[in-house]
């Protein structure tokens, strides 16, 4: 691979590709994502299925498919962020056992990193979002 000058490749070109390639990837969080993550923050020790859809749907007013909270349970876990741990079954006859979630050190990174990026986003922006095309 030649640069420069008569090269097949600019040198400029390199450069950002070069400097792309070893840039750290911050992890990128979704808007439910972030949702999540910050139920469980909310909750604490008493984060399960149940009791962060409730957060969520409680302090957003939208309902929440549980499907679609175990699917980002299952996608948070995977990426590290978040740890489950299964309880002991209830006492009751048939007593089912809990998934207890909690956020890992990279989950809180990741809900900091999300934050700094929307402020950036937001700051210097006047909150009047009329002067916006249609």
């Amino acid at each position: 691979m030649r640069h420069g000058r008569g090269g097949d490749i600019p040198r400029q070109a390199c450069y950002y590709y070069c400097n792309a390639e070893h840039m750290p990837r911050m992890e990128s969080l979704g808007e439910f994502e972030q949702s999540v993550l910050l139920a469980i923050a909310h909750l604490g020790d008493g984060a399960y299925g149940v009791t962060i859809r409730q957060e969520i749907e409680r302090r957003t007013g939208r309902e929440i498919a549980i499907g679609a909270l175990y699917t980002a349970l299952d996608r948070l876990e995977r990426k590290k962020f978040i740890a489950s741990e299964m309880s002991d079954p209830r006492p009751e006859r048939g007593g089912r056992s809990k998934r207890h979630l909690r956020i890992r050190p990279a989950g809180t990174r990741a809900l900091q990193q999300s934050r700094d990026y929307l402020n950036r986003m937001w700051d210097g922006f006047e909150a009047d979002l009329s002067r916006t095309r249609p």
